[in-house]
């Protein structure tokens, strides 16, 4: 839902039940202003003048009042005829003036609240009160000769009695137009808020409603990608320890009971791993799932490098500069990324040489791990491993580069930003022999 500007905001029209709440208003204001005219009859006060025949004062006491059962639902042709009928009536001299005055109020009233075109409602207001005060001027010009001389015989102020009447004739009318007016100006603009109040609480919910699924699919997709970094490295381990037990298994038997260890070692991990993970997944407290904390931490890194000795590579690990404390998620993400691209090795590359560099530069650590296996086997874009490994390191602000490695093989390399105070004061200087592409 949008919030549509203020000059082209319409107000919806009636409900069934303020068209009911009209009809039944109308009906009433009629009801009491046949009573008013009754008893204007009764005390023979004829303000206006000689009053005409019964049937024509019945007519214009409703003409005036009974059109406010539409007055919500068509304001501007409501206050065209109640106008219309009141200055009529008025130039009749029908005696019943309280309650027409009143619907003439409301009329007014109205067009300014519920009037869909703004300009038009303004103009209609504004022409039907300059119309009503022409009137009042010329009904003063009319009557002003009329008026006996001893009309006034009681006076005793400072101002003439004629003047001090007509004056204080325009002033209630002022009062009166005026604060039909504004009343009806102050009712459209509190629609108006209640409706942008209304739109702006609506695209609050939508929008409250969409961050929660984008939290829940971003906790699926963190959970999922601990779950492959979990499973698929221990899996791909176990597939080739199995597969050398099985390889083995007549000629070397010592080799084959290590190999079998090393597998009932990745299932344990595996299986501890996963535990922890389902504990959290089991949470009761309604809140969004986190994924468990990692274990794996760049400390850990050289187990990686072990398995896959165990597994039968010839693996290497080399640490380059002075190593320096890192931030858990840096160093969780070091794991992660070493993790995805041993398993990637062991379970695509049919390598036979795996090497793992971490070096500690002045603003990042770089992780570095190659291979000399087929390169054209490599899943190049898709996989849940690459996307897990992009987006742990893009959460890092740092820079990732996978591919085929100029002299054959596969290479990782991964760079880190480091926060200011873990940075070292200089390059990285090699711990080891150097290596390069």
């Amino acid at each position: 839902m949008t919030v549509a500007p203020r000059d082209e905001w319409r107000r919806p029209g009636p409900t069934p039940e303020q068209r009911r709440i009209d009809l039944w208003a109308a009906l009433v204001v009629t009801l009491l202003a046949l009573v008013s005219l009754t008893l204007a009859h009764s005390t023979g006060s004829f303000m206006l003048g000689p009053p005409p025949s019964g049937p024509e004062q019945l007519f214009w006491t409703v003409a005036v009042t009974l059109p406010l059962i539409w007055r919500r639902r068509w304001p501007a042709a409501t206050l065209l005829v109640v106008s219309v009928a009141f200055i009529a009536a008025q130039a009749r001299s029908a005696p019943e003036t309280q309650l027409s005055a009143w619907a003439l109020f409301s009329a007014i009233y109205t067009v300014g609240a519920w009037g869909q075109d703004r300009r038009l409602a303004r103009r209609l207001r504004v022409g039907v009160i300059a119309a009503m005060f022409a009137w009042l001027g010329i009904y003063y010009a009319v009557s002003i000769g009329q008026i006996p001389d001893d009309a006034f015989a009681d006076a005793a102020g400072p101002v003439p009695p004629v003047l001090a009447a007509m004056v204080t004739g325009v002033l209630i009318n002022l009062l009166t137009f005026g604060f039909a007016y504004f009343f009806g100006e102050t009712s459209w603009v509190a629609a108006r808020r209640e409706h942008e109040l209304r739109a702006q609480a609506e695209e609050l919910r939508r929008s409250q409603a969409e961050a929660h699924e984008r939290a829940v699919l971003g906790e699926r997709v963190r959970i999922a990608r601990e779950l492959h970094d979990v499973v698929a490295h221990h899996v791909s381990v176990m597939g080739v320890q199995a597969s050398a037990c099985r390889r083995v298994w007549d000629r070397d038997p010592g080799k084959a009971r290590a190999a079998l260890s090393a597998i009932e070692q990745s299932a344990r991990t595996a299986v501890d791993e996963l535990r922890r993970m389902l504990g959290v997944l089991r949470a009761s407290d309604g809140n969004p799932v986190a994924p468990p904390p990692s274990t794996g931490t760049v400390d850990r890194i050289d187990e990686l490098v072990e398995r896959a000795r165990a597994a039968g590579l010839t693996a290497t690990i080399g640490v380059y500069g002075d190593p320096v404390p890192l931030p858990a998620s840096v160093s969780q993400t070091a794991y992660r990324v070493v993790q995805e691209a041993v398993t990637n090795t062991l379970k695509h590359a049919e390598a036979g040489l795996l090497d793992v560099r971490i070096r500690y530069l002045a603003r990042d650590v770089e992780l570095d791990v190659s291979d000399d296996g087929r390169a054209g086997v490599r899943p190049h874009t898709g996989g849940l491993g690459l996307i897990g490994m992009r987006e742990r390191v893009a959460a890092q602000d740092g820079v990732l580069e996978t591919g085929p490695r100029p002299g054959g093989g596969w290479r990782v390399r991964a760079r880190l930003p480091l926060p200011a105070e873990a940075s070292t004061s200089g390059e990285a200087v090699p711990a080891g022999t150097g290596w390069s592409a």
